[in-house]
């Protein structure tokens, strides 16, 4: 019988840091996945990282969507989820498309917006929700606290929309998501409830962040549904199973370039590679929020505030929640300020990570020539993910397989993508129906002590 997989803070060894008390306790899936992120602020990682054998890897070969994330799930879950339970959760998590679209050669676009919000948030999302609904003690009330950029809080929203037992609250930053995303986010509505900051994403983060390190609001039941939570990252791990599992020969390496933000999404890939899948590559692009590549060309990390605004407005970070855990899996300490305790291993980093900044103008040429060239429609995130990939080729030469992720679908923003193409995207019938619907956010600034009233005054802790 296996050993369940316990949970550490990334935090841990931080003795003598004024203000952190470091966590040296472990835990298992459960606790780390109610707690959000544990007591001395740091982030949850798993002691081990459950390895997928080569046999394992080429029987996966065609495997369905589910399939894949039946391995994955039980490879981490095994002993803590009845397997007959955990079928029950993944098939219920997965029951949309997943298309990998050829682009030129043997270069995929993986369409990760087929589901309820057009989002890749939607498939950490709906297991998230599905795998706390299964773990929360009966009785109590779990108050489930979110920070968004645009596409976090809708899919959160979505997928723990009518949960027995769950509320959920998202912040986000009033004057940088889009409309589409703002309509998606303030429409949920029932036990789903969404809070406009005035500020940046960052804000919007920190809040968050000081409401759980806060001992005052202990009694509140608060959890995380951020990728600040490893219940995030575990389901985001399954995509680059699948894709493998669907293009590639048997041991075949290959590429991914996953445009990233505050870095739960790449980090599925870096976990993905240490289970064993052959991956050659992880391409990080950012935005103009450039912190990690230039840390990697420098080994200086100096984070940006504030965070730099961009029309992938997603990814606009200035200090990714889960640079912790990548510094972590090479052997540094960073904390949720920013402040480097000890750097990794940034030459070993290197050899399995390349990042680039590309900037807004970089953006809207590659949508453009993109869908001029191949007929494919990306929006700026996906357009961030794949012109990484072209500077990647151009700087480390071609490889024969390549996987750029496209995160969010095109009808999420209509001008960017109309501007660059001459075609308005056509909407998914998931987007058709939030413009029927109605709400309104509830507005507050950036400031922690309203805030926490509003917490203390609002939320539940009893069913």
């Amino acid at each position: 019988m296996s050993v369940q997989i316990r949970y550490y803070s990334t935090n841990r060894n931080l003795d003598g840091v004024r203000s952190i008390v470091p966590y040296t306790d472990c835990v298992s899936f459960k606790d780390a996945l109610v707690m959000g992120q544990a007591p001395d602020e740091g982030l949850f990682m798993p002691e081990r990282i459950p390895r997928l054998s080569a046999d394992v890897i080429r029987k996966l070969r065609g495997a369905s969507y589910v399939s894949a994330a039946m391995c994955v799930a039980s490879a981490f879950l095994e002993g803590e989820v009845e397997p007959e339970i955990l079928k029950k959760i993944v098939a219920d998590s997965y029951n949309f498309d997943v298309p990998l679209e050829r682009v030129v050669d043997n270069k995929y676009v993986m369409r990760l917006d087929q589901g309820p919000t057009a989002s890749f948030k939607d498939f950490a999302a709906r297991m998230m929700a599905r795998l706390m609904s299964h773990f929360r003690d009966r009785g109590k009330r779990l108050n489930v606290l979110v920070a968004t950029s645009g596409d976090t809080g809708s899919a959160v929203g979505e997928a723990f929309k009518g949960v027995a037992g769950i509320d959920v609250y998202i912040l986000y930053p009033r004057a940088e998501v889009s409309g589409m995303q703002k309509k998606q986010l303030d429409t949920i509505g029932g036990n789903v409830r969404t809070v406009s900051i005035d500020g940046k994403f960052d804000d919007c983060q920190n809040l968050v962040k000081q409401a759980f390190s806060d001992a005052a609001l202990s009694y509140l039941n608060l959890t995380s549904a951020n990728s600040i939570n490893f219940g995030r990252i575990l389901p985001q791990i399954i995509y680059y199973v699948y894709a493998h599992a669907r293009l590639a020969r048997d041991d075949e390496k290959i590429v991914f370039s996953v445009p990233s933000g505050n870095f739960g999404d790449a980090l599925g890939c870096e976990f993905a590679r240490r289970m064993g899948l052959p991956v050659e590559r992880i391409i990080m692009p950012t935005n103009e929020n450039d912190e990690f590549p230039r840390y990697l060309a420098t080994g200086i990390y100096k984070k940006i505030s504030p965070s730099r605004a961009c029309i992938s407005n997603a990814m606009n970070v200035g200090h990714p929640s889960n640079l912790a855990r990548l510094f972590d899996l090479y052997g540094g300490i960073v904390d949720r300020g920013g402040i480097v305790h000890k750097y990794p291993d940034r030459e070993e980093m290197k050899r399995h990570i390349f990042s680039v900044s590309v900037g807004d103008q970089e953006t809207r040429e590659t949508i453009g020539r993109v869908y001029r060239t191949y007929g494919i429609m990306l929006e700026p995130h996906g357009a961030v993910g794949w012109r990484g990939l072209e500077v990647y080729i151009d700087k480390c030469g071609d490889f024969p397989l390549c996987v750029s992720l496209e995160t969010a679908h095109p009808a999420k923003f209509p001008d960017d993508v109309k501007a660059e193409t001459g075609v308005t995207p056509e909407l998914p019938q998931s987007m058709k129906d939030v413009s029927r619907k109605t709400g309104e956010p509830l507005p507050m600034s950036g400031d922690y002590r309203e805030f926490r009233d509003y917490l203390r005054g609002t939320l539940k802790v009893r069913e």
